[in-house]
């Protein structure tokens, strides 16, 4: 063990816990980096109760080790090992059991009771508009009368709250079941509905897997004709246990039509591809942008770029959706685009009835 390793370990082995002992006696201290006189690390604890009781403990090590000549910053992170605890709303006069979110998964199939289809909207890479995709198409499949779910599986950077609307903590009567919210004629679930929206949740991959277990499982979906789930960018833990462990029906990947994109999205493709999860379609979001002063119609990613990917691959084409600014004013509003009338709107209609038609949704 180096000398400036030595002395961090010894400066945090005298921060006292509430509990009894130190951090470093209690083996609490994980991921400890010293570079350049930066510290970082994380105080792993069992649950967030817990880990409320720490907050001041993480303020004591972080004075301490600023406090030393030779550290100049200090990033620290407190994570519960059992994940985040809520406790629902209880009757009157009752006690509710308290429901945790983000424990490590069980092991065998993910069952979803009630749910005939589920559809995983996809994308190799952030910024392609995945999330509003998912939520528009949600709104727009129950506007064509199917009984329809939404699932918010970017665990990291759960947004579908904010495009739908929805603030209100799921309830739990017995702090097994979680009853979802509703919002625009869908059912919704999120981890940013359980959570701190201004917190970041610090959580290796079994919890993440846990979670998403927990929000298929446990969730009191009802009767669906079909559940959408929007996937956090890339090729991860979460694609994993979606592919092999949930009844996924398929996978819809969106992508700009710009080469960047699809070089991500190509990647998207074949992860499914080795996970043996069909590829329904390929959607071009941002595909042109209408001026709504003249009327004029710009191609500011390219344009055609998926559909001649999805000809390549021999998938289907599912649609172009625009560049639009009443999207990202709905999105942020809670209302989505999809929820209106107008030439967006029509757009979402447009895929939503092909899905139909298809019989994919």
């Amino acid at each position: 063990m180096d000398q400036s390793r030595r002395v961090i370990l010894d400066t945090l082995g005298r921060v006292s816990l509430p509990d009894g002992g130190d951090l470093v006696s209690r083996d609490l201290v994980r991921a400890l980096s010293v570079e350049s006189g930066v510290v970082k690390f994380v105080i792993e604890v069992a649950d967030a109760t817990q880990a409320r009781s720490y907050e001041s403990v993480l303020k004591a090590a972080e004075a301490a080790l600023m406090a030393l000549p030779e550290v100049s910053q200090v990033s620290a992170v407190l994570t519960a090992h059992g994940g985040a605890t809520r406790q629902p709303p209880a009757a009157k006069g009752a006690v509710a059991p308290a429901l945790k979110v983000g424990g490590h998964p069980t092991p065998g199939a993910i069952e979803v009771p009630g749910v005939k289809r589920i559809l995983a909207v996809a994308s190799g890479k952030g910024g392609v508009g995945k999330s509003t995709v998912s939520s528009n198409l949600a709104v727009a499949l129950a506007r064509q009368g199917r009984k329809v779910g939404l699932l918010d599986a970017d665990i990291y950077g759960p947004s579908q709250p904010r495009m739908m609307g929805v603030s209100k903590r799921p309830a739990s009567p017995d702090g097994k079941t979680i009853e979802p919210p509703q919002a625009h004629g869908v059912t919704m679930m999120s981890i940013g509905l359980m959570v701190d929206p201004d917190q970041a949740v610090v959580w290796r991959g079994p919890m993440l897997m846990g979670a998403l277990q927990q929000m298929l499982g446990q969730v009191a979906w009802g009767e669906l004709d079909v559940l959408i789930v929007d996937l956090p960018p890339g090729t991860g833990d979460v694609q994993l246990t979606l592919c092999q462990r949930a009844p996924l029906s398929g996978a819809l990947v969106v992508s700009t039509p710009q080469d960047v994109a699809l070089l991500d999205a190509r990647k998207a493709i074949d992860m499914f591809n080795k996970l043996k999860t069909p590829v329904l379609g390929l959607i071009e979001n941002m595909s042109m942008y209408v001026c709504p002063n003249c009327g004029h119609e710009a191609h500011i990613f390219g344009h055609g770029g998926v559909r001649a990917e999805a000809e390549k691959l021999g998938v289907p084409f599912l649609g172009e959706l625009p560049l639009a600014l009443e999207v990202r004013e709905a999105g942020d509003a809670g209302t989505p685009v999809a929820a209106g009338e107008g030439p967006v709107a029509d757009a979402y209609a447009r895929l939503a009835a092909g899905l139909v038609a298809g019989g994919l949704a």
